[in-house]
């Protein structure tokens, strides 16, 4: 099985794909990110638009992800944005019609909460401005940008299912989703400290300089 968890940036898709592996033996986070990051990398900078654009980035998400649940016996988590209709057939709607089992998920959050979880980033701006960088995060910025459209596409039937996270926390919305998929996850131990620090952690693993 693959549960895609879908959102707007900033929504939380990172933060539940590893509370979900955390707690979800022998599962795995596939980030199709890295496959655009890459794809970034071998292009010089003025030819880097976004990502998604590119048939590569596509393609390659779909086969990697075949091969992923072709060879992996336990479920495969990604979190990844994607509002174009066009773009979630060509990865969602064709691991689909490959005979793959993928449950995704949209994140949904009011505007407000959303610019909210983006400027609590903190450990990030720290470091960029440390670094002499007194500007939001380049990903940041696209993100606030990007915010209004990815609620808008995200909110209609063809995204669903859709789970509201205004007034949960990640590992409520991590048991939400494993109910609706049908598995079983084992106990959240964290206390309000400990939840904070791991996140913390996640946070940190993630921090973007380009």
């Amino acid at each position: 099985m693959l549960l895609w968890i879908n959102g707007p940036f900033g929504g939380g898709k990172t933060q539940t794909a590893h509370e979900l592996r955390r707690r979800l033996p022998g599962s795995v986070v596939c980030d199709p990110e890295h496959i655009g990051f890459g794809l970034h990398r071998t292009l010089p900078p003025g030819l880097r638009g976004d990502f998604q654009d590119l048939p590569a980035w596509r393609q390659g998400v779909y086969e990697v992800l075949d091969r992923a649940l072709d060879g992996h016996d336990g479920t495969v988590i990604v979190p990844m944005t994607v509002v174009e209709p066009a773009y979630f057939q060509e990865t969602v709607g064709r691991l689909r019609d490959r005979g793959h089992d993928v449950r995704h998920f949209a994140l949904l959050a009011d505007r407000r909460t959303v610019l909210r979880r983006l400027r609590e980033r903190g450990v990030g701006r720290a470091l960029h401005l440390l670094a002499g960088r007194d500007v939001p995060p380049h990903h940041e910025s696209f993100a606030v940008r990007r915010l209004d459209r990815c609620l808008e596409q995200l909110a209609k039937p063809e995204f669903a299912e859709h789970l509201w996270t205004d007034r949960r926390t990640v590992p409520e919305v991590a048991d939400r989703i494993a109910a609706s998929a049908g598995l079983r996850l084992t106990p959240n131990t964290d206390g309000p400290l400990r939840g904070r620090i791991r996140r913390a952690g996640v946070g940190l693993r993630h921090i973007r300089f380009d």
